[in-house]
């Protein structure tokens, strides 16, 4: 069984489900179904408040008035009351009520709808990342032309660990904040040391460490995160 918010809320749905004009009630058809359904309510020992009551003995006033002869005659100047007016009136401004409370709640609302989510950001460098795989292929080619090339070809195994460049670097601007991209290499480096020494870099922006940026002179800057 619905559940309403008074009798107004009934008689209104009432109303609704049969497609009536509130503004031409059939008063006896209505009386008898609101009738019917409270009486359903207490079949069923559901709370039942006065106002319900209430409600029932004022349509069958309504109901009794308009079963009252008209009068034949009437003056020019008198009206008719039409006993259902009152109720009309009130209908129509539940009606609004009702409906602005259903626009107002159709509004997405916090706790019911959607969460507030608390997001922390850090204090970030006032300048804007805009360095491209380019800018970074150009450094890469300025630093191979300075690596040193061995003139003997002797086959040896380096023992190279990218973690131990990467606590270098960390260790490095941990001091500076901030170094330019050549800054972080040796100036006596040979190739095997490039590579390995630019794949720390990259682990170490991937992994949130480091941040990359370009300066003014558009040369590359590394900063600690």
């Amino acid at each position: 069984m619905e559940r309403f918010e008074g009798p107004l809320d009934l008689l209104l749905y009432l109303i609704r489900k049969q497609n009536l004009d509130i503004l031409t009630i059939p008063i006896a058809k209505i009386t008898d179904q609101y009738i019917l359904y409270i009486n359903s309510m207490k079949t069923m020992k559901m709370d039942l408040a006065a106002e319900y009551l209430l409600m029932a003995a004022m349509l069958m006033a309504i109901k009794s008035r308009m079963l009252l002869p008209k009068p034949e005659k009437i003056d020019d100047g008198d009206k008719i009351e039409d006993p259902r007016q009152e109720l009309i009136n009130r209908l129509l401004e539940y009606e609004k009520i009702k409906e602005g409370a259903e626009q107002i709640d159709s509004i997405p609302r916090v706790e019911r709808d959607f969460l507030w989510l608390n997001v922390k950001i850090d204090e970030v460098s006032d300048i804007i990342p805009n360095v491209v795989v380019t800018d970074l292929v150009r450094a890469w080619q300025k630093l191979l032309q300075k690596a040193t090339i061995p003139t003997e070809h002797q086959i040896k195994r380096d023992e190279l660990s990218i973690r131990e460049y990467m606590a270098n670097i960390l260790r490095y601007l941990s001091k500076v904040t901030v170094a330019s991209f050549e800054e972080l290499f040796d100036g006596n480096y040979t190739v095997a040391v490039l590579v390995v020494n630019f794949i720390a870099i990259l682990e170490l922006t991937k992994e949130g460490l480091l941040g990359i940026e370009t300066s003014d002179n558009s040369s590359i800057r590394i900063r600690l995160l």
